[in-house]
């Protein structure tokens, strides 16, 4: 059976502020449920589950109008466009690695010739970042 429980529970219990449950609900990955007169809104296991689902896609780099697609698939039988969706999020991250890398090699580069280099026109990192 779903435990009903207030926002501040929900929260504590997807291990996230109160404010990010407010922002996924204007976001709309997120229903917010009707105020019975009187009372607190209550939510359910299941929107623990979704704010989970929606921390971990976070994690895997997807974005929120991303993870609202996957949200919209959920349930569904169309596991071709999850995976064309991951599949384009997979290319991504391998081109941010292969910049990254070389961005590593251009700094290994640069701190290397600070240590070596004598200093009489300042800092070769400085120089090589002001050169055309």
């Amino acid at each position: 059976m779903d435990e009903k429980m207030t926002i501040g529970r929900l929260a504590a219990a997807a291990k996230v502020n109160v404010e990010t449950v407010r922002f996924y609900q204007r976001s709309g990955l997120i229903d917010e449920p009707i105020r019975p007169h009187g009372g607190y809104r209550t939510y359910s296991d299941g929107d623990i589950r979704r704010i989970r689902f929606i921390k971990r896609a976070q994690l895997l780099g997807f974005a929120l109008d991303e993870i609202s697609s996957l949200l919209r698939l959920e349930g569904s039988l169309a596991c071709s466009s999850t995976r064309d969706l991951a599949a384009r999020k997979r290319a991504m991250v391998e081109s941010k690695l292969t910049d990254l890398q070389a961005m590593k090699i251009a700094l290994e580069g640069m701190v290397a010739r600070c240590g070596s280099e004598e200093r009489n026109d300042g800092c070769p990192i400085i120089q090589t970042l002001i050169a055309d």
